[in-house]
């Protein structure tokens, strides 16, 4: 069993929520490492320099909004899925809105790098069934 996970992106263009999920994933004792970005175009950045900065850690998990100017979630996910293999291999992604609409849950099903689709706020028990779901399972079968 994977005994943390290592590194997490929060995606979101919301400063507050940033502050505020980024706190409580750092109370989490599974997960080592938090990093927020404020857009879609940022996030790509920082996945991409990992291939020149040995120094950043590549994320685990990313956790993205789906409602955001300029990149939305979705325009984000068809760029992730552009790049190289070994930029995106063993990244969870995580969708996390405040979105309730029963199509945002089919279309993230339909995108192959999304994983789960979650309500926010983000919360110590959502943060255990992440781990539970995601990196315990993904154990097991390797």
């Amino acid at each position: 069993m994977k005994e943390l996970v290592n590194k997490v992106l929060l995606i979101d263009d919301d400063k507050a929520t940033n502050f505020y999920n980024t706190r409580v994933v750092s109370k989490h004792h599974c997960y080592e490492q938090v990093s927020s970005v404020q857009s879609g175009k940022a996030a790509l950045e920082y996945l991409t320099s990992l291939r020149e900065d040995t120094s950043l850690l590549k994320p685990d998990l990313i956790f993205l909004d789906i409602n955001m100017p300029a990149m939305n979630g979705w325009e984000f996910l068809k760029e992730y899925e552009k790049l190289e293999t070994s930029l995106t291999e063993n990244i969870i992604v995580i969708l996390l809105s405040t979105s309730s609409n029963p199509e945002d849950v089919r279309e993230s099903i339909i995108h192959h790098s999304v994983a789960d689709f979650i309500n926010k706020p983000l919360s110590l028990d959502l943060l255990d069934t992440v781990f539970n779901t995601h990196f315990c399972q993904k154990q097991k079968k390797d």
